[in-house]
């Protein structure tokens, strides 16, 4: 065994520095049959890998299994169709959320659970906040569109009669960068540290709102979506049209044609996955006080989606970056030089307003 940090697993949302994990001496992450139940909910039985009563068979078991009551993270990622990023010099391992979750909700349009905390660390799941119907919105503190959230919340108060839960989900590592924003709001308000629906749902720009009805099935996927005006002259584009299309919706079950992505327009490829991971690992790294390893691994998921706001805006303020200043400018005119790319629907590409 090798003498790598103390392997600290990302397993989703979950943070869990192992104190009986190890590096082989080829660098790959085991953890003990116990510690590796406690950290992924699954654990290795004759019949196969199993959580519950969902088992994965296991037709190599000495590559899970490389020593007596060892497993092999990565193996075990691989077997339960989950991305890995493997940091060995960090003694961090950061596992994804799996790839078919994400296709249940692009191809199935079956919205994927998830639980996160709210502002003060309670723990708060999808099914306990849905109305008949909800909408998702995530958003940012390093984004403008955090000033949207009194429109959300006049919207929510507007059609809670109707049935109308609206659910805000912000991509931040810290509740207190949130918190300023959310005076007067009653809204159920998360924090995804993880950025955890970024990958469940393909998200790669904030605000991005979601619909979900009454049966758990996304009735209108990501779209990027504004609660008011607030900054509708930099961007160009109304938060009227896209609230009327919800109070439709709601009122009469009726969702606005705007148009069907394909597959391609709303997958995220290898690439944006592995640079999700690599975020998670860099914003893990930067927490624990190792400023200059995580600005490296956030650099890394940067290149690889250097157009994803969830990843390369994000980044800025992790590694003391100004994420409304002349960088993020840059970034945004190139967003739009390149044609507003977005998983999901986005019938206004065309009124995004250069920088």
């Amino acid at each position: 065994m090798s003498h790598a940090p103390v392997l600290t697993v990302l397993w989703e949302s979950d943070v869990t520095e192992t104190g009986d994990g190890v590096w082989s001496g080829d660098g790959r992450p085991l953890l003990p049959a116990s510690g590796f139940a406690a950290v992924t909910s699954w654990d290795l039985r004759p019949e196969g890998l199993c959580s519950g009563e969902a088992c994965v068979p296991v037709r190599e078991r000495q590559r899970l299994e490389p020593e007596a009551g060892m497993i092999d993270l990565t193996e075990a990622a691989a077997l339960l169709d989950r991305p890995v990023v493997t940091d060995h010099e960090a003694g961090v391992v950061a596992v994804g959320a799996a790839r078919a979750e994400r296709r249940r909700a692009l191809i199935d349009r079956e919205a994927p659970g998830f639980t996160l905390p709210d502002l003060d660390g309670t723990p708060r799941t999808l099914a306990d906040l849905q109305g008949r119907t909800t909408v998702l919105v995530t958003f940012s503190s390093w984004c403008g569109c955090r000033y949207d959230l009194p429109g959300w919340q006049q919207l929510a108060d507007e059609l809670a009669d109707d049935g109308l839960s609206v659910v805000a989900v912000a991509f931040d590592q810290d509740p207190e960068d949130v918190r300023p924003f959310t005076e007067g709001v009653s809204l159920p308000v998360l924090i995804d540290s993880a950025h955890l629906l970024s990958e469940l749902y393909a998200i790669s720009n904030v605000p991005t709102v979601v619909w979900i009805d009454a049966d758990g099935k996304v009735a209108r996927p990501n779209t990027p979506a504004f609660g008011t005006d607030t900054f509708v002259d930099f961007h160009g584009v109304p938060a009227g049209p896209h609230l009327d299309n919800i109070r439709q919706w709601v009122r009469t079950g009726e969702v606005a044609d705007t148009g069907e992505p394909t597959t391609t327009d709303i997958d995220l490829t290898d690439d944006e996955v592995t640079a999700r991971l690599l975020f998670r690992i860099g914003a893990y790294l930067v927490k624990a006080g190792r400023a200059e390893e995580g600005a490296e691994r956030l650099r890394q998921a940067t290149e690889l989606a250097p157009l994803d706001f969830t990843v390369a805006r994000a980044a800025m303020p992790l590694t003391g970056r100004d994420p409304f200043g002349e960088e993020f400018l840059a970034l945004y005119d190139d967003w739009i030089a390149a044609g507003s790319p977005y998983h999901g629907l986005n019938p206004d590409a065309g009124r995004y307003r250069a920088g």
